[in-house]
């Protein structure tokens, strides 16, 4: 695949996974009567982000290892292994490493919750996405 061919499953990808994390924020302050400002949504939704970005890079850089091409690597988020596990494991490692360095609270259930509903989200479209192209 060209680059530029290459570069819209990628972006695809992005965008799944930031509405997969933006959904999950949404339900849960939703539930928990937190506020559906903007401000309140952002301040949960970034340290999910950012484990979600850092997930993407290290699936990155395994790509370049695994293909050992520098110019080309074999790099596919849309994929559910090890792409879409590392992104999930990433956002809610991540994710609940900044949330406690910044005051924003780890319960152990909220821990327990977080990591399902964002392994249901981040690896189920990856899931229905890999079903449906069979």
């Amino acid at each position: 695949m060209t680059a530029p061919t290459r570069a819209r499953p990628i972006a695809l990808a992005a965008l799944f996974d930031v509405v997969a994390i933006l959904v999950f924020v949404i339900i849960g302050r939703f539930n928990h009567d937190d506020g559906l400002t903007i401000g309140g949504i952002f301040s949960t939704f970034w340290p999910f982000a950012i484990g979600g970005a850092v997930g993407w890079s290290i699936a990155y850089v395994i790509a370049h290892v695994r293909s050992g091409e520098i110019g080309d690597p074999d790099f596919r988020p849309e994929s559910l292994v090890p792409d879409g596990i590392l992104t999930w494991i990433g956002a809610v490692a991540i994710g609940m490493i900044l949330r406690d360095q910044f005051g924003q609270g780890i319960a152990v259930s909220f821990v327990i919750v977080a990591t399902i509903v964002l392994g249901v989200f981040l690896l189920g479209w990856r899931a229905a996405r890999r079903r449906l192209a069979r």
